[in-house]
Parts: C-alpha cells; sequence; structure tokens
C-alpha cells in the first residue's frame, strides 16, 4: 500500500503515546463517544497526570512505570500502557514495546493497537503462526476498538480503514508461507480489494502465488493477478521475470500464448477481475480423438510405429480397423531395442515410451534360428522385418512372424587417391 505497515504502526504508537487525562475530582466531564473514565483519588490522579503530560519520551516511560507499580489497580491501567507502548516506541527500544503490548494484552486481550504491533514484529521475524494469529484477532477486534481520547471521528474512521487491508496483508502473506492457501486468498483478496486502485505488487504477487499454488490451482484468479503484478512492480528484472512466470503458467492453463498481451494490458488499468472474466482452459484431446485426427491427416503406411500403436490401441473400431487392414500380412522393415532374445523369438520395444519403459511391445517369430555369433544383446538397437499377423490392444503387442534381422549397409569409403608419380 502507499501507506506501508510500519508507517501505521509508528502511527498507532505516536496516537497511543498522546496525552489522555481522565477526569479527576475537579475536572469537567467533555463529552465522548464512550463513558470517561474517572480518577477519584487526587494523589493517584497527579501521578498518572504528571506522567502522561512528560514531554520527554524518556521521563514519560519513567513516570508511567513508576505509576503501574504504585497503582497496579489503576482504572487508567490499560490507558497507561498504551501510552508507555507509544513512549518506547519513541525511543526505539522494540523490546520493551512488545513486553508493553504484552502486558497491554493481559489486561485488554482485544487491545487493536497491541495486536498490531505484535503482528507487525512477529512478522518481521517471520514467526508465521504468530503472525498469522494476531493479525487476525486484530481484525476481529476491530470493529469493538474506542476512540482514543481527542481524535476526530473522520481521523478514527481513517485509522481503522487503513488497519483493514495491513491487518490482512499480514494474515494473508503469513497464512501463505504456512501453506494455508485458502486463508492466504481470503485475506490478500481482502487486502487488494479494501483499495484495488492502492494496492501495490507487495500485496498483489502474494495474492497471486496463493492461487496458482494450491493443488489445483485457481488459475483464472491466479493469471489474473499475476498480471497485475507484473504491470505494478518497477524493477525491469522483476518485472520481467514475474511475466514470464505468469505467461508460462497462462500457456500451461489456455494451452497458448493467444491472449496473454491482452490479459496484461486489461490488468494494467483494472486492478481486480471485472464482472464475468474468464480464462478458457484449453482441454487436449482424448487418445480416441488424437487418434481420429491422425487417420485423417495420414495414411497408415506414413505413420511410425508409436502413431499405430495409438490408433490400434486408443481408436474408434473403425479408424483401428483402417490401419490394421493396411499392416496385416504386409512385410515392415523396422528399428527397435531388444528387450529380451532367444534363438527364434526377439521380444522388441518399437515406442519410444516402451523403449524407456523397457516394455516390449512387438512380438517377432524368427524364420530360422538366429545364429550365435549374431544373437542380439538385450538394450541394443536392432534392425528387422517381420509381418504383422495380430495385436493386442491393451497393454499394447503387435505380434509378427517371418522375423529377419537386418543389416545396414557400411558407409561408402571415400576413394582413394595416388599421389601422382
Amino acid at each position: 500500500m502507499k501507506t506501508s505497515l510500519l508507517a501505521v504502526v509508528l502511527g498507532l504508537a505516536v496516537l497511543a503515546s498522546g496525552q489522555q487525562q481522565p477526569s479527576g475530582a475537579s475536572a469537567a466531564q467533555p463529552s465522548a463517544p464512550q463513558q470517561k473514565k474517572e480518577i477519584k483519588d487526587p494523589a493517584e490522579y497527579n501521578a498518572y497526570v504528571g506522567a502522561v503530560q512528560q514531554t520527554d519520551p524518556a521521563a514519560k516511560i519513567s513516570g508511567l512505570e513508576a505509576f503501574l507499580v504504585q497503582y497496579p489497580n489503576s482504572v487508567m491501567k490499560e490507558d497507561a500502557l498504551e501510552l508507555l507502548m507509544g513512549a518506547y516506541q519513541q525511543t526505539n527500544n522494540q523490546a520493551k514495546v512488545i513486553d508493553t503490548a504484552n502486558r497491554l494484552l493481559a489486561v485488554n486481550p482485544d487491545s487493536v493497537r497491541a495486536l498490531v504491533l505484535l503482528a507487525y514484529n512477529e512478522r518481521a521475524e517471520q514467526k508465521w503462526a504468530d503472525a498469522k494469529q494476531s493479525a487476525e484477532h486484530a481484525l476481529q477486534a476491530l470493529p469493538k476498538m474506542a476512540r482514543g481520547e481527542g481524535m476526530s471521528d473522520a481521523d478514527f474512521a481513517k485509522q481503522k480503514a487503513q488497519l483493514v487491508p495491513l491487518l490482512n496483508n499480514i494474515a494473508g502473506f503469513s497464512a501463505l508461507q504456512l501453506k494455508d492457501y485458502t486463508s492466504a486468498q481470503e485475506h490478500l483478496r481482502a487486502a487488494v480489494e479494501a483499495d484495488p486502485k492502492d494496492a501495490n505488487a507487495e500485496i498483489v504477487y502474494p495474492l497471486a502465488l496463493a492461487y496458482l499454488t494450491p493443488n489445483p490451482p485457481d488459475y483464472v484468479n491466479g493469471l489474473f493477478f499475476v498480471a497485475r503484478a507484473a504491470n505494478l512492480i518497477a524493477d525491469p528484472a522483476a518485472k520481467d521475470q514475474v511475466k514470464k512466470f505468469g505467461k508460462s503458467r497462462y500457456v500451461k492453463y489456455h494451452g497458448s500464448e493467444d491472449g496473454w498481451d491482452q490479459l496484461v494490458a486489461l490488468t494494467a488499468t483494472t486492478p481486480v477481475p471485472p464482472a464475468g472474466f474468464t480464462i478458457t482452459q484449453y482441454v487436449p484431446p482424448t487418445p480416441a480423438q488424437q487418434a481420429a485426427d491422425l487417420v485423417k491427416s495420414k495414411s497408415p503406411k506414413e505413420m511410425s510405429f508409436a502413431e499405430w500403436e495409438l490408433v490400434l490401441s486408443k481408436g474408434a473400431p473403425a479408424d483401428a480397423d483402417k490401419v490394421w487392414t493396411a499392416l496385416k500380412g504386409v512385410p515392415l522393415q523396422m528399428e527397435g531395442q531388444v528387450i529380451k532374445a532367444s534363438p527364434t523369438e526377439l521380444q522388441i520395444a518399437g515406442s519410444s515410451d516402451d523403449i524407456d519403459q523397457k516394455r516390449a511391445d512387438i512380438i517377432l517369430t524368427m524364420t530360422g534360428t538366429i545364429p550365435p555369433r549374431l544373437m542380439p544383446k538385450e538394450d541394443s538397437t536392432l534392425d528387422f522385418e517381420g509381418t504383422p499377423v495380430s495385436y493386442t490392444a491393451d497393454p499394447f503387442v503387435m505380434t509378427m512372424e517371418k522375423g529377419a534381422l537386418l543389416t545396414k549397409a557400411a558407409p561408402k569409403k571415400p576413394p582413394v587417391h595416388h599421389r601422382p608419380q
């Protein structure tokens, strides 16, 4: 956000360190949003007012700590702790700020100011579970947050409005680190939608990841926000990296990059998905559809062994019959990898997938016995001839007969040129 989390946290501390005075025996009762607290003991009243009126943060800390020790059950204990927390913040004593926030929560578990400071500190220390819990607690307590003494309704409303996206940012980012993607989506989306035009890449990109990382991903929302994040990033190298990531995920979902540039252009000026926004998912053709397209585009003689296997094992009966009619009883010369060899039968892998799996998809019965000196070795590549006679579709195996080993023609030797005599 343009108003950073740290700025708001510091603002809370400054507000807490402002002078808040209770009514005493002689104090007037100004109108207030809630009943004003009253110290009846003049000595206690003077000790409190004397502490809060100190302009030097160190003197204010000393006075408030002394007041809390002397009057541990004071009606102003919560106010004193808020002021003390702010004074420690002014002296940059973060350890004491956190300690005082915890003391304040012991008095009022719903103190939004204390919870915000804890959540911010826990996020900075990567205590993700604690940060998420503190931020969510603060969001729940926010509607009950009391307006500070002397704060206008407009300023109070502005402060609460700033806290909503910032607390959702902490809760959502922490949830993302915890792989709680549902919670991350909920909180980060709330942070963006609280002020869409003001949401920066530090919120939008984690939101995109919260949508794209789970299994299954929410591609429509994730791709929109990753494109939006790419538009918001100023650093050219980082912008390019996010664009490449988004484009690769877009192609995976959509099947091509068609429409990606238009999405990037849309998200340059549109911070959240418009009504009815969608991205068409690419649905790959079924094996039967692939087989049908193959039969339409190629004759059986033009197909590879892997393509024969696809049509014969996955194609519609009419497509499989067309290919098998063209192959059955026709001598074929092929190349494959030997899986198992015997003098009268070879088990061969003809397709690349079956070669990788070391699975025979051809059973070749030899015309005669293979001599020991010509016996193929397992895992070796083999040129052979065979005549298809039958096949099984699942798992696919083609049975061939009249097997013969083929030898590749030796490469021609270059002509010998004799030196002239």
